[in-house]
């Protein structure tokens, strides 16, 4: 059993620390410092947690009086943290001011400007991962431990760059209640580091011209799916993210013009981007229309003509060719053609970064960049494709040299 002199003395590491009162009582120590007493419980043969309160708040005495409430609860077929949560709505009457309900609101009003995708994303993860625990409660008694919890349980299942997604969508929300007078107080910035950082990767991708040219004849001997294999190909000409070449639709190219313009509600960048089609692009669309022309998707999904391709064919393309996940990723190809185009230095840098759909923050700029450079864009998507047809047929690979002053 722990004792007040104990606890008082314990300090904080940079793992989360538990010690056991028995009973399942136990003092959750942060790496912040704070100190919270949690019941470990079992209720319908599922683990469980109840939040009890924030010790020197909630004493040893009375967490153990609250841990035998609780346990007399389940004697009786009830489940503590649904009784606690029934409690607080049904004293505060507020069931308007519920995190759920605000969360819906700001979903609504906030996701005007968003794509369809991603407004889908965010609501799917509020319903998954956030509104079983924090939907009914009032928002004004949400606290750092009770979001803490729920990102907690993200992170256990391996989901990290997940949890903090979530932690930043629920801040949101707090931002909202707060502007809209539901809420004082985001107690958000309460769990800076409480989470494990995120490790950035970089999408694998292949830059040395050898071994570029040594993966065009290897993707030249696919024998998959013969929508599989011109994804694949256009992959290499286009310089677009995944999501973008596989949902690619006939209705927003024009091959007269040798011209592919994505409307701005599809681009992660939320800007319209255009794409100058090279003669070998232009080819690889005219090759597969005869066999998907009449739909929507360029490349439809094997299961419904009604959905694009799905989003691991590419990568499952690559895997097939023998390919890793630390060789190439689908994502690789953009990698690929902005180190090469970069180091030609025949482009100015702005035509690459704008013809990679990079965002630019002002406006006026961003505007500005699109007029002046789609024309070298144009050249510089037909020198790219000629460049991949002279590595691909295994020409003698010039350095380029860099610029001298």
């Amino acid at each position: 059993m722990l004792a007040d002199i104990q606890i008082r003395k314990i300090k904080p590491t940079d793992k989360p620390q538990k010690l056991s009162d028995g009973g399942g009582l136990f003092l959750l120590v942060t790496p912040q410092g704070g100190k919270f007493w949690r019941l470990a419980y079992r209720f319908t043969g599922k683990q469980k947690t109840l939040s009890i309160g924030e010790y020197p708040y909630i004493s040893i005495a009375e967490a153990r009086k609250k841990r035998e409430e609780a346990k007399e609860q389940l004697v009786n077929g009830i489940d503590p943290s649904a009784a606690k949560i029934a409690a607080k709505i049904a004293t505060h009457g507020i069931a308007a001011n519920s995190f759920e309900i605000i969360a819906r609101e700001w979903h609504k009003t906030h996701m005007t400007s968003k794509s369809e995708g991603h407004a889908k994303k965010t609501l799917a993860c509020l319903e998954k991962d956030v509104f079983a625990w924090l939907g009914k409660l009032p928002i004004t008694h949400i606290e750092a431990p009770d979001v803490l919890a729920v990102l907690r349980r993200i992170e256990q299942r391996g989901a990290n760059e997940l949890a903090h997604n979530t932690k930043s969508i629920i801040g949101q929300v707090f931002r909202y209640a707060i502007a809209t007078g539901h809420a004082v107080r985001n107690p958000i910035p309460d769990l800076q580091g409480a989470l494990t950082p995120v490790v950035v990767k970089h999408h694998a991708a292949i830059t040395d011209p050898v071994q570029i040219g040594a993966l065009l004849r290897a993707c030249e001997g696919y024998t998959g799916h013969f929508a599989t294999r011109t994804a694949l190909h256009l992959s290499f000409l286009v310089m677009l993210r995944p999501g973008e070449v596989r949902k690619a639709e006939w209705s927003d190219i024009d091959l007269e013009r040798a011209e592919w313009r994505i409307p701005a509600v599809k681009m992660k960048m939320r800007d319209e981007h255009i794409i100058p089609l090279s003669r070998q692009a232009v080819a690889l669309f005219n090759e597969i229309r005869p066999l998907t022309g009449t739909g929507q998707f360029v490349f439809p999904s094997v299961r419904s003509l009604s959905r694009p391709m799905s989003e691991n064919t590419i990568n499952g393309a690559l895997r097939r060719l023998g390919y890793t996940g630390e060789e190439m990723t689908a994502h690789g190809f953009r990698s690929m053609a902005s180190t090469r185009l970069n180091e030609a230095h025949l482009f100015h840098p702005d035509a690459i970064e704008r013809q990679l759909a990079h965002g630019e923050q002002n406006s006026v700029r961003a505007a500005y960049n699109r007029a002046q450079y789609l024309p070298e864009r144009v050249k510089m998507m037909q020198w790219w494709a000629d460049y991949l047809d002279s590595l691909k047929a295994g020409g003698v690979v010039i350095p380029f040299q860099l610029k001298t002053a």
